[in-house]
């Protein structure tokens, strides 16, 4: 992507920031609004509508409507696939302005922005257009005079709650399996990042998605996000976010209808690095992409790396090498390696976190200053600590920031107890010459991906999920249909 390409569409005129309730752009019930600022450089960019419960109840009621309909939900499959095709034509046929909307809001550098998002967005729209007419019901082997046949059907009305680091990425994986088998959508976007959605709600209409099947509602997660979950007449929520309001939905839903709550919560990701590494350089420049691109605000991101003695202090000098080279600067400019922390809050709870780990006794090898390429905007230098005790809470908890914590092992059983020894479970790496090592530890660490000499890059055909407080449920992949779907069974006497 060129960059006066770029410059181009800084000024652009930005989405409707308005409700998309049964096809038509609406202001909140009672006209409230929210701010929208830039992480670039602090500016105000826009408002959105900030939905209460009765902007809720009117696109729950409009999805329901629309579900009940049949035009969607009793839509021909191969009909449901060529509209979803169209949608991920005008998502290609739009990239550059959604990559440019997406990153003013958000912060996220542009180069990875172009791929992750709506590059990301219009694959996952295309894989589950062709997934539409394959799904297939079952015949049970039943007695003879006697014929089971198990239907899949289309779950009813999804509530997708999604974050602001990827949304549009995170949002398709969302929305298209649940349109693919049927469903109705509202979407609730993060405050933080909602532009690049309501931009991708519009196409999902002017690509001949019918009224009311897909609904979007700004706000707050107290607010908006709380009545989504609440609602009786929604029948499953699909979540990306903090354990914190993972725990909050769950409740929600136990409180109203037992809705279905699937979870995906974010880690604590372990990335372990063996002394038979086959290219040190090379794991040393992926593992400290693993963890700062998007300044760290990645869930899958390895923020812990386990580093086998005999090279850790050989390593750590290239990871730090690594990291004091990055470019963090405007992530509208291409030269960009490190764009942008999302908020004033992250970034204050990025340093809090940072300086009690140098409190703990962990030793700051590099990086963690607060700088500022853009002024009013919100950045900060790569940090690398050392000497990270696995009771350490920077060792514990998620930071959602760029800070990489490293702990020394000196066995395969002590890499694998340190891996394993926190609450989360959603993706970690190993890093070793040795195929039967590399089994091993992928049968042994608990998480719902592993990598093996990399880190990051899985595609739409591989699912994405976590296991302890990580959540449940996957996203990605054929096995995402899932959530999205509901077993009848017919038992026939013939």
């Amino acid at each position: 992507m060129q960059q006066d390409r770029i410059d181009a569409l800084r000024h652009l005129a930005l989405p409707l920031q308005a409700l998309l309730i049964g096809g038509q752009w609406k202001p909140a019930a009672d006209g409230r609004t929210l701010d929208v600022t830039s992480p670039i450089d602090g500016t105000t960019l826009c408002t959105l509508a900030d939905a209460g419960a009765t902007d809720v109840d009117r696109a729950v009621a409009s999805a329901r409507a629309a579900f009940d309909s049949g035009r969607w939900s009793r839509l021909a499959p191969a009909e449901r696939k060529k509209v979803m095709h169209r949608i991920a034509d005008r998502i290609e046929a739009q990239q550059a302005e959604l990559a440019v909307l997406g990153v003013r809001d958000n912060g996220t550098e542009i180069s990875m922005a172009w791929r992750a998002e709506p590059g990301s967005a219009a694959s996952t729209f295309r894989f589950y257009a062709e997934c539409a007419d394959k799904i297939m019901g079952e015949i049970a082997p039943t007695p003879e005079g006697t014929l089971g046949l198990i239907h899949r059907e289309p779950a009813g009305v999804v509530g997708a709650i999604v974050p602001w680091n990827f949304p549009l990425m995170i949002g398709a994986w969302k929305i298209a399996p649940a349109l693919a088998a049927g469903n109705s959508v509202v979407l609730k976007p993060s405050e933080d990042a909602s532009l690049s959605l309501l931009a991708l709600a519009q196409i999902c209409l002017d690509a001949g998605l019918p009224e009311g099947v897909l609904n979007v509602v700004t706000g707050t997660g107290a607010t908006t996000g709380d009545a989504l979950a609440r609602h009786p007449d929604v029948d499953l929520i699909a979540f990306t976010g903090s354990g914190a309001t993972g725990r909050r939905l769950l409740q929600a839903a136990a409180e109203s209808n037992l809705k279905r709550v699937y979870l995906e919560l974010g880690g604590k990701s372990p990335n372990i690095v063996f002394d038979d590494v086959p290219d040190l350089e090379q794991a040393a420049k992926v593992s400290a992409m693993g963890i700062f691109r998007n300044s760290g605000q990645v869930c899958v991101a390895g923020s812990r790396l386990l580093v086998h003695r005999p090279i850790h202090d050989a390593f750590v000098d290239r990871i730090v090498q690594v990291a004091n080279t990055l470019r963090v600067g405007n992530p509208l400019d291409v030269r960009t390696e490190i764009g942008a922390i999302s908020s004033t809050r992250q970034l204050q709870r990025n340093q809090q976190m940072l300086a009690r780990a140098i409190d703990e006794g962990a030793r700051l090898a590099c990086g963690g200053e607060v700088i500022a390429p853009v002024p009013g905007g919100h950045y900060m230098r790569p940090a690398v600590l050392t000497g990270v005790q696995p009771q350490m809470q920077i060792a514990q908890q998620e930071v959602f920031g760029p800070v990489l914590a490293v702990t020394p092992f000196d066995t395969e059983d002590e890499a694998v107890a340190l891996a394993n020894g926190t609450v989360y479970g959603l993706a970690a790496g190993v890093w070793t010459g040795n195929l039967s090592r590399a089994h091993r530890m992928v049968r042994r660490i608990r998480a719902g991906v592993v990598h093996v000499n990399t880190y990051g890059g899985p595609d739409i055909t591989v699912p994405l999920g976590g296991v302890r407080q990580s959540g449940n449920g996957h996203d990605k992949s054929l096995h995402a249909l899932d959530k999205y779907i509901n077993l009848k069974t017919a038992w026939i006497q013939l």
